[in-house]
């Protein structure tokens, strides 16, 4: 069964940094579409960044110049390095893969992955 675990969330103060893992499971394919969304309570799961097969990364605005997304296709693995964290930047943050090595717009939203990760929690405190 594919499997996706998040790790590295925790408590940050306003300008610090975190570095959240994703690791993915043999089941899901080392070079498909990954990416990292973020839900607070109430509202919809939001795109953060994603980075195709190719190496192709896309942000959302508001994150643009703080996080970075990588992947290590031989572990498996996707991480997100987030700098400057900002209080709105508190939520639950989910990895997601696709089947595939293409990423659809950030806007096209998260029902169009099949996998996910239970989530692993970021809070900033102002």
């Amino acid at each position: 069964q594919a499997q996706l675990t998040e790790s590295g969330g925790g408590s940050v103060q306003t300008g610090g940094s975190l570095r959240l893992s994703c690791a993915a499971s043999e089941s899901v394919d080392r070079r498909s579409c990954k990416s990292w969304f973020r839900q607070t309570p109430g509202k919809q799961r939001e795109g953060v960044a994603t980075i195709t097969g190719d190496g192709l990364i896309t942000y959302a605005d508001s994150v643009k110049g703080r996080f970075t997304i990588s992947r290590d296709d031989g572990e498996n693995t996707l991480n997100l390095q987030m700098n400057n964290l900002k209080p709105e930047d508190t939520a639950m943050y989910y990895c997601g893969a696709r089947f595939t090595e293409y990423c659809p717009e950030m806007r096209t939203g998260w029902s169009v992955y099949p996998y996910w990760g239970q989530g692993t929690q970021v809070s900033v405190s102002s």
